[in-house]
């Protein structure tokens, strides 16, 4: 457990990529298979279930160093993070231990059945022995608050050289339907005979954003373009008679889809698809919020099958005939995808269009178009690329239309997590409406951390209430909000719902009375919708 709580630690405290490695290398070198196995799964989404409360653990800590509840709260709120607070309020630990984060995994596991007494002495033992950054650890274990500053794919860059196997290979084999429980290291991830695992998707190719001029990158007869659809990213799977669907999240969506899965089980054995799940009708994209719908729900109507229709929108084919083709070119994995799209012949399956034009200048006129294809822009990829894993620079690029901004001045503030819990960096932002200040936005990226912290002492100069966490802010800080897409909700009191918003630039020369109004927000609505 030490070492995993000194390698949360050194993520936390640094951005640079090459650190993040180094901690992981030196994390998975000298710890055991038990405890990588599980490292891996906490770093991939696949954590234990949640087996006490937040609010028994506030009481036990209470209880446990003196405190009245009162205080517990402002300690938080102060804070902004529960296991941290919960780390500094609790007492010395007045043992020691040695024990592996396994240990203490299956420790927590084993509680399930537990009354609630036998739980609270089983937690108060873990913390009298636990030093602080371990009961840090512990207890983000505990409450599923597990966020870390590191990608996946660091995680895998890490491991592949650690054991001394290809990053693809290592990332394909973390990939999938597996539990810690269920499998073990070597068998995971070091067997040369390892199993078939029908499920297991590929790892998902990713590209760069576009940071070039067009005409930058050759010739425009190299490159296939296509448009950038707003849905769910997915991989299709036709295996031993099997059929699952899998979001780029790692997220097994095969019953949220049933439509889809039917049209599955039409795809020629051994066949696995990448593309894009949409709200598909009549032709044509539907909003996102529709695909949302289908995102949250465990059980799919009827109603909500007519509602919300999805298609798969195929990209490109990864296996043909149980074989990985993923090394051919693109242009050739066209062809198998065009032959497949024929045989299959459902609504539910379209082949992603080519966007065609004779040069870049041409391109870039049609690309102004992309928002009336309910678009984000176009994907450009080399028609000699392979499909590769993650994210490379220079076969593949997203070439995105440029965000709808508005300007909204900050009214509410919140501290951030981790290493800026002590710092106000969550936001909510307002629009004019009749001399009033209505919000409609909230965002947490895009200022430097020079500007987090001058935001930070405005913050806490010009706090007029507080409201738990929330503070409320006197109006003073104008901020550009930019945002991908624009609809009407009724959960808003601005009436109107923003996709991905984030903080595009500091107005620093704007007075508040000049930020936007409720009726400029209306009009991008309807420019959006038209």
């Amino acid at each position: 457990m030490k070492l995993f709580a000194q390698l949360f630690e050194e993520l936390d405290k640094s951005n640079k990529t090459s650190d993040k490695i180094e901690a992981l290398k030196k994390y998975f070198s000298n710890s055991s298979d038990m405890d990588k196995l599980w490292t891996i799964a906490l770093f991939t989404h696949k954590r234990p279930k949640r087996q006490v409360n937040t609010r028994l653990l506030r009481e036990w800590c209470c209880e446990w160093a003196g405190i009245p509840d009162w205080l517990f709260e402002e300690s938080y709120h102060t804070v902004g993070d529960l296991a941290e607070t919960l780390s500094l309020l609790l007492p010395n630990p007045t043992g020691k231990q040695d024990n592996t984060l396994s240990y203490w995994i299956e420790y927590l596991m084993k509680l399930e059945y537990l009354e609630e007494f036998e739980k609270k002495e089983k937690i108060q033992y873990a913390w009298k022995v636990l030093d602080k950054k371990e009961r840090f650890v512990f207890t983000k274990i505990i409450t599923g608050g597990f966020r870390v500053g590191v990608s996946q794919n660091l995680v895998t860059q890490a491991l592949s050289e650690v054991v001394g196997k290809d990053k693809s290979e290592v990332a394909h084999r973390i990939m999938g339907d597996w539990h810690p429980t269920s499998v073990n290291f070597r068998d995971l991830i070091l067997s040369y005979n390892l199993s078939d695992n029908f499920s297991r998707p590929y790892p998902f190719y990713l590209a760069h954003a576009l940071d070039k001029d067009i005409t930058a990158l050759g010739p425009i007869e190299d490159w296939q373009v296509e448009w950038k659809w707003d849905g769910i990213r997915g991989q299709i799977i036709h295996r031993n008679g099997s059929l699952f669907i899998w979001s780029r999240g790692e997220e097994l969506v095969t019953g949220k889809f049933p439509e889809l899965a039917e049209m599955a089980s039409k795809l020629p054995e051994g066949t696995v698809l990448d593309g894009e799940v949409l709200a598909f009708s009549d032709g044509k994209p539907l909003p996102f919020s529709l695909l949302q719908t289908r995102i949250g729900r465990k059980n799919v109507s009827r109603k909500t099958l007519q509602d919300a229709p999805v298609s798969f929108i195929a990209y490109d084919v990864l296996e043909k005939e149980n074989a990985d083709i993923r090394n051919l070119p693109l242009s050739e994995r066209r062809n198998h995808l065009e032959t497949i799209v024929a045989q299959v012949a459902d609504k539910s399956l379209i082949i992603s269009p080519m966007v065609i034009a004779k040069d870049w200048a041409e391109l870039q006129q049609i690309h102004l178009d992309s928002r009336k294809m309910m678009a984000e822009g176009f994907m450009l990829k080399r028609k000699d690329s392979d499909y590769g894993v993650g994210r490379k620079r220079g076969n593949w690029w997203k070439w995105k239309i440029n965000p709808l901004t508005i300007d909204g001045v900050m009214v509410y503030a919140q501290k951030g997590h981790g290493r800026r819990a002590d710092l106000y960096t969550d936001y909510t932002f307002a629009v004019w409406e009749s001399g009033n200040l209505v919000p409609f936005a909230k965002a947490y990226s895009g200022l430097t951390d020079a500007e987090i912290i001058e935001v930070d002492r405005y913050v806490k100069k010009n706090t007029l209430e507080r409201f738990g966490p929330v503070r409320t802010i006197k109006p003073g800080l104008v901020f550009e909000i930019a945002f991908e897409g624009i609809q009407k909700s009724s959960r808003h009191k601005s009436g109107i719902s923003l996709r991905f918003p984030r903080i595009q630039r500091w107005r620093m020369d704007k007075p508040i009375e000049e930020a936007n109004t409720l009726e400029d927000l209306q009009a991008l609505l309807t420019e959006y919708e038209g």
